[in-house]
């Protein structure tokens, strides 16, 4: 499969950031360039939070998948509130922002842009968010769910409509298995929700085979000798691996009528024993051609930038828009020369990242590129390198 490739995606970059009550930063407003943003101090300063709180101008939970109101400062009456300004060739300018309205009673996070109110899915049109955080190291050797989450997140970047699929399917699981679990069940009703998770399992497991199929390609057009090895990656399914054997409605009649079959078995479980809720991805070394999950600590970090690196190419290339980057202690475990190339990798994209870090000098090859900021007690000082 070719990715189609464009001359340049445009920049979207954060030109103005605000926060209120947000983690430790009781008022913050950044005014920013549009180009790189480098972050450093010392561990515990803010520096991630004011990254979690950019990740939060997207769909979900933010990179840390935070409980709204544990990002809220103590004490706040009204929540937290995030505001941005966004710049982009295509569309100007553009006012978003989000927060946690709690003065009310409503603890559920609130989008507005341009004023008005909106969907977090909207915040896609604006922008496409990525991050890489340490947390995600252990994404080789991991639970599978970190695995498909990590997986999803890759597929809505490029897909919007993927989240509401994945949350309107995992709701629709939760009823079944409380019917299941209820001898009493209408068996009407399971009828209608299994058909509903049909459709709905279906639709996820060809979205996460196509998102495969374009990384894999989108890898095919890097380099050999890239300091980030490739990888190979393979859906663990059964849905995804007869997507492409299976017309996609006879695919969807069978996984229905396999619940229906199964529900004495998952009764028996407690819970939904096959469906798109089990896949997993599986990540290979391909010059060493073993699983990624038996490389070395260093050669899986290489490995999961490498893959990240093809997922935002890859985002670039299919919505014309340069993804924003948020790589959290990015630098800190790579060689000088990885270095190098990771920054020349971004350049490259024309995409704007923030990163952070402990030690200003890993970050001396952005001389001229980025603004740079050290951070102490959730306050942020520019200063020249």
């Amino acid at each position: 499969m070719q990715v189609p490739l464009l001359s340049r995606s445009d920049r979207v970059s954060f030109r103005r950031l605000r926060l209120n009550s947000f983690r430790n930063y009781a008022n913050l407003t950044l005014p920013l360039s549009g180009g790189h943003v480098v972050l450093t101090g010392e561990n515990g300063a803010g520096k991630t939070n004011l990254l979690e709180a950019v990740s939060f101008l997207s769909p979900g939970r933010g990179m840390r998948r935070a409980a709204y109101a544990d990002v809220s400062q103590n004490g706040a009456v009204d929540g937290f509130a995030i505001h941005a300004m966004l710049e982009s060739p295509s569309y100007g300018e553009v006012e978003i922002g989000t927060g946690l309205a709690g003065s009310n009673g409503d603890t559920g996070r609130k989008v507005r842009i341009h004023g008005a109110p909106a969907s977090a899915d909207q915040l896609l049109e604006y922008s496409r968010i990525i991050w890489l955080i340490p947390a995600m190291d252990g994404l080789f050797t991991g639970s599978g769910s970190d695995r498909r989450r990590f997986l999803d997140r890759m597929v809505l970047a490029i897909d919007v409509s993927h989240g509401k699929r994945v949350l309107d399917y995992e709701k629709a699981m939760r009823s079944r298995n409380r019917l299941v679990s209820d001898y009493n069940s209408d068996a009407g009703w399971l009828d209608a929700i299994e058909a509903q998770m049909a459709e709905l399992g279906t639709a996820i497991a060809a979205a996460r085979a196509e998102l495969i199929s374009l990384i894999a390609a989108m890898i095919e057009q890097a380099p050999d000798d890239s300091p980030f090895p490739k990888v190979d990656c393979f859906l663990e399914g059964e849905l995804e691996g007869r997507i492409r054997l299976e017309a996609a409605l006879d695919l969807e009649e069978n996984f229905r009528r396999q619940l229906r079959d199964m529900r004495g078995r998952d009764r028996a479980a407690g819970r939904t024993l096959d469906g798109p809720h089990r896949t997993d991805m599986i990540v290979h070394h391909r010059p060493k051609a073993m699983p990624a999950s038996l490389s070395s600590t260093g050669e899986q970090k290489a490995l999961l930038i490498g893959l990240v690196l093809a997922h935002a190419r890859l985002t670039s290339s299919l919505t014309g828009m340069a993804p924003v980057l948020l790589l959290d202690e990015i630098a800190a475990h790579l060689d000088e020369g990885r270095r190098a190339a990771l920054f020349a990798i971004i350049d490259d994209l024309g995409a704007q990242s923030f990163m952070t870090g402990t030690d200003q000098a890993l970050f001396r090859d952005l001389k001229g590129e980025a603004q740079f900021f050290n951070v102490s007690a959730a306050s942020l000082t520019p200063y020249n390198i």
